[in-house]
């Protein structure tokens, strides 16, 4: 539970460090199709400060709850651009109750069905259709994801009820953003900005999505008037993803996603050192600890998506073996 204090000044500073980089080089290269290669790498880069200010909010970086509430409101909203009140009142529901019915809100869409209550309740054939296939289209869909973090948190940051720090927030946003679209504006011609922002948006989301989808979809879905203690509750319902550093980088430290859940303000330099420890406790108690690859894991969340699409009905399953299986 010790503070990580090198690990995240460096990364604080290799973010700030990358990004003025990239800023030089867009200026230097100027109006041309290669400024793409560019955008791609501007958008890894902004999911990967996201990921520090995803620990901030977590309370990992600092043990002063005021250096790490700045860090995060400064790294969300002001280097990112996204709302950070919006998003750690969504994060912070989804802690407390990780894939339960009502009470988490990421599997509360009005786009893709997590149950098949959800999947009853869609309307008219084409979204019953649309459904059936969700599994198809989600992660296409992750290309539209940058989008809707901007605009779901500038949403909120601007609406009504109590919000705090809401005046900096919308100042960051703004200032990130506008200044974001009048470089782009003043170095590449209108159509290669628009392409530019539109490739950023995209891997951007992409990447994000792709570093949280493996986390909890396809996991169990616990209903509404169930009551779970908190290892099962947050055991059960998350999804570790194996491999070496370049994946505890690549994912930022969210592959560990049942330590998270079990420790939310550990560092996440020693994620990796606790795992052992709770693979172990798990396996005495009975508790199921699950841990598969990247591409297993994405390959879950497909045929899951697809089954509750189908309304949890597997089309290649014999009815009659299924009704007499124990």
């Amino acid at each position: 539970m010790r503070r990580a204090y090198g690990y995240y000044w460096r990364r604080l500073i290799g973010v700030i460090a990358l990004g003025a980089g990239l800023a030089v080089a867009f200026v230097v290269i100027g109006s041309t199709w290669w400024q793409l290669v560019i955008a791609a790498v501007l958008a890894l880069l902004m999911a990967q400060a996201a990921f520090l200010g995803h620990d901030a909010a977590h309370r990992q970086i600092f043990v002063s709850g005021r250096w790490n509430d700045w860090i995060s409101l400064i790294v969300i909203s002001l280097v990112v651009g996204m709302g950070r009140g919006w998003w750690q009142r969504k994060h912070t529901k989804h802690h407390a109750a990780p894939n339960k019915v009502g009470a988490d809100p990421d599997i509360e869409s009005q786009v893709l069905a997590f149950t098949p209550q959800a999947t009853f309740a869609r309307r008219g054939r084409l979204g019953q259709w649309l459904a059936t296939k969700q599994g198809y289209f989600f992660y296409p869909l992750l290309l539209l994801e940058g989008i809707n973090l901007h605009v779901q948190g500038l949403r909120h940051a601007l609406g009504r009820g109590r919000h705090k720090q809401r005046g900096i927030e919308i100042a960051f946003i703004l200032a990130r953003l506008g200044s974001y679209v009048a470089l782009v504006l003043l170095v590449l011609s209108p159509g290669k900005a628009a392409a530019f922002i539109g490739v950023q948006l995209a891997v951007f989301g992409l990447y994000m999505g792709l570093s949280f989808a493996p986390n909890h979809i396809g996991m169990p879905i616990v209903p509404p008037d169930v009551r779970i203690d908190f290892l099962r509750r947050q055991v059960l319902m998350s999804r570790n993803i194996s491999g070496g550093r370049h994946v505890d980088f690549l994912m930022g430290g969210l592959n560990f996603q049942v330590e998270h859940h079990l420790f939310p303000s550990m560092a996440r330099p020693h994620l990796r050192r606790v795992a052992p420890l709770v693979r172990e406790y798990c396996h005495d108690l009975g508790v199921r600890y699950t841990e598969t690859t990247l591409p297993r894991s994405l390959r879950d969340v497909f045929h899951f998506l697809n089954r509750v699409g189908r309304r949890g009905l597997d089309v290649w399953a014999c009815p009659l073996a299924t009704t007499l299986r124990a």
